[in-house]
């Protein structure tokens, strides 16, 4: 009987502190969860994944047309079209891809990074025009469904070089003459990205940061510079003695 009883006060022994530990799992788990959640909440915009895209400078569907000395420093890519002109007097520091399985798939990846782009939840809805004005790291898009540049546009990314900026344009996406993007506090040009639902248009002189990735066409008028890439996903690149570098 002695050797019952001390079985069972035994098993009440180890039966409290099993029940404590699992009380004390609980509260940790339940704490880490709790944790998890406020980080996701809290998390940066993600950049935009070009896959294959992000090799080249000028992507296009239909046609890439030259006038001039233009200089594309990266790759220069079309697909289903075969129409390359203009090259020379142009000059390509990388390597053209024309109606091949290269072009091909840079314009899968670029579909989906396209739709990866329009998809993204809105930090805030801002004016059309983005001249004169600061902007800090998120995804954005306007009332009106397009966006045009006048002036300066100055991205900020508060101290974070990784900060990604995100401009979602409905329509279409146009820079003024001589308008100009600045990047400031650690904003890179590799983190910014401008998703056009029809066909964007880069005044002379103009210089542009980020990665356009337009559903139809992009025109690159005279002088202009463009630090980042020109991606077509329906239509053609037209450039005039420009300077794209990717």
């Amino acid at each position: 009987m002695g050797t019952i009883r001390f079985t069972k006060k035994t098993r009440r022994t180890t039966t409290l502190p099993r029940l404590a530990l699992a009380a004390t799992l609980a509260g940790a788990i339940t704490l880490l969860l709790g944790t998890t959640g406020a980080v996701a909440a809290n998390a940066a915009t993600a950049p935009v994944s070009l896959h294959s895209a992000a090799k080249f400078a000028v992507l296009a569907a239909a046609t890439v047309t030259n006038t001039g000395a233009t200089t594309i420093n990266g790759n220069l890519g079309l697909s289903p079209g075969t129409a390359v002109t203009g090259f020379p007097p142009g000059r390509v520091n990388g390597t053209v891809y024309t109606a091949d399985s290269v072009a091909l798939q840079a314009q899968a990846d670029l579909t989906a990074a396209y739709n990866d782009a329009a998809g993204r939840a809105v930090t805030a809805t801002i004016p059309v025009e983005l001249g004169g004005t600061t902007v800090t790291p998120g995804v954005y898009n306007s009332a009106a469904g397009t966006f045009g540049i006048t002036g300066t546009l100055t991205l900020d990314a508060q101290g974070n070089p990784a900060a990604v900026f995100i401009f979602q344009a409905a329509s279409t996406l146009i820079t003024a003459s001589a308008s100009n993007v600045k990047l400031i506090n650690g904003a890179k040009a590799a983190n910014v990205f401008w998703q056009v639902g029809s066909s964007a248009t880069l005044g002379t002189y103009s210089t542009l940061v980020g990665t356009v990735m337009a559903l139809a066409s992009i025109t690159v008028t005279t002088g202009v510079t463009v630090h980042g890439r020109t991606l077509a996903r329906t239509a053609a690149v037209t450039l005039d003695t420009d300077t794209i570098n990717k």
